[in-house]
């Protein structure tokens, strides 16, 4: 019998603060199954605290579950690309600011630099979009990446239809297997679901 392959995986997070605490969940996923998490920490996610909680404490929680130190700086990132050290990258949560900015090839965060030298090896970029306006101004990045090679989706559906009918938010719980499938070429489906 063969050996399950084990990945080497980018974790990429952003500022929605409001799914950092449900991430942590696919994160243990992934670890539990043998594969190597690398944490990569966006401004925002290094620097802001919030209601969710403190960045500090954070940061050391994903340091705790993967055991990498993890990646802070563009310096950092940038080797991601000529030392091909991922087999997948993913960023969850992907903001809509970092999906604008991901469309329009800018590499101002260490996760958008990670994107950017990862994509160049033509390995598989996830995208687990968590946006307020992703039915709005956002509705043609997420398109447009949609239809740009290497790069896949998260599942996801309107999380609060009535009082944010533009929000969207991936189906966090479908990481690992949206990961599993862009490791083959294939985006998941259904990639549209059902509200939260």
């Amino acid at each position: 019998m063969s050996k399950k392959k084990q990945w080497t995986v980018g974790f990429a997070i952003t500022g929605s603060f409001c799914t950092h605490e449900k991430i942590k969940d696919a994160v243990r996923e992934l670890v539990k199954a043998g594969h190597r998490v690398i944490p990569i920490f966006s401004d925002s996610a290094q620097n802001i605290n919030s209601r969710f909680g403190e960045a500090r404490d954070f940061i050391i929680s994903m340091q705790e579950i993967t055991g990498e130190h993890g990646i802070f700086t563009l310096q950092e990132a940038e080797p991601i690309g000529p030392k091909a050290l991922l087999d997948v990258l993913i960023i969850a949560p992907c903001t809509g600011n970092t999906m604008a900015k991901l469309w329009m090839g800018i590499t101002d965060t260490p996760v958008l630099m990670a994107a950017k030298a990862h994509l160049r090896n033509e390995k598989p970029l996830v995208i687990s979009v968590s946006s307020n306006d992703a039915l709005g101004a956002n509705l043609k990045n997420i398109g447009n990446l949609m239809n740009t090679k290497d790069i896949y989706f998260v599942p996801f559906g309107q999380d609060d239809y009535q009082k944010k009918p533009k929000s969207l938010v991936a189906h966090l719980e479908d990481i690992p297997e949206t990961i599993a499938q862009s490791m083959k070429g294939k985006q998941i489906q259904p990639v549209i679901r059902s509200p939260f």
